[in-house]
């Protein structure tokens, strides 16, 4: 990963105000300008695109996920990419056109680990929503034992969110896989849950 050096609310500024000054610019235009930042390496440069992809997700159409998968397998490399792409890129897909759920699925399978936590992070926002609970835990399940803390983290982190609307549910989840579940994950996914859920969830 390379850095400018440049604060993330100074990117959040300038991909607002350079986005302004494309003027009207086809999706295939934009995308390929994205595609450019993603290249680049730098971090600052992946967020601009990230924020580029979603600004035009009103013109989403289902087969843009096989673009947004390459460019998470081809470039990302860090969780902070990861995280700002999927969750409001790839999430607002996914709302859009749900049946792609089955997308996410096969990803948390792959063997990058991005891919995996992306699998993941992608429903951050759904689940906040409380949407989308069962596939929620099947993605869990797929990467339940997983040995990387980053795919181990983002899973956790979808649970924990899951978990503001769906709290008993989540709580029975972890409570039935706890054994197998990396302390990492289960103390990511309870972390918003009451004191008492918490011990639970934590014994032996």
């Amino acid at each position: 990963m390379k850095l400018h050096g440049v604060k993330a609310t100074v990117v959040q500024k300038i991909a607002k105000e350079s986005f302004a000054q494309l003027g009207a610019k086809q999706k295939s235009e934009v995308f390929a300008l994205c595609e450019e930042f993603w290249k680049s390496g730098y971090l600052e440069e992946t967020f601009v695109a990230c924020d580029w992809a979603y600004r035009m997700r009103k013109e989403f159409a289902p087969a843009d996920i096989v673009l947004f998968e390459r460019w998470i397998e081809d470039y990302n490399t860090n969780w902070a990419s990861c995280d700002t792409f999927c969750n409001h890129t790839v999430g607002g897909f996914i709302e859009m056109f749900p049946e792609h759920i089955e997308t996410l699925k096969q990803w948390s399978k792959h063997q990058n680990r991005w891919m995996r936590r992306a699998a993941a992070v992608s429903l951050i926002i759904p689940a906040r929503k409380g949407l989308f609970l069962n596939h929620i835990f099947e993605i869990a399940s797929n990467m339940l034992t997983d040995s990387d803390d980053m795919v181990q983290k983002g899973y956790g982190w979808m649970l924990k969110v899951a978990s503001e609307k769906k709290q008993k549910s989540v709580f029975d989840f972890v409570v039935a896989n706890k054994k197998r579940m990396p302390r990492t994950a289960l103390r990511y996914a309870i972390e918003k849950m009451p004191e008492e859920l918490r011990k639970k969830a934590m014994e032996k």
